[in-house]
């Protein structure tokens, strides 16, 4: 019997670096107007930036819409939980 890829598409378009659209989002770890962590299909991503606001935010579907501007994204192979542990958190594993 044939498995079925249970992954969402994970995809990412970035125009002029002000408006950001993502698929493939699982959960939004936290988020403020320079800084947002989510967890994708594809590992975490931080999104660093100013003026970032959620436009859209749909988990059924996994798609997020923000604005602001984008100054970068970065995946991490981290985990959600791991990312949000904090300083203290990482040192006393």
């Amino acid at each position: 019997m044939e498995e079925k890829n249970t992954k969402k598409l994970h995809q990412l378009s970035l125009s002029g670096r002000e408006r950001l659209s993502l698929e493939g989002v699982i959960n939004v770890g936290s988020f403020d107007r320079e800084v947002i962590i989510l967890e994708t299909e594809r590992g975490v991503l931080t999104i660093k930036g100013d003026e970032l606001h959620m436009k859209q935010l749909n988990l059924e579907q996994g798609k997020l819409s923000l604005t602001g501007r984008v100054d970068s994204l970065v995946y991490s192979e981290e985990s959600l939980a791991q990312k949000n542990r904090g300083f203290f958190g990482k040192i006393f594993k």
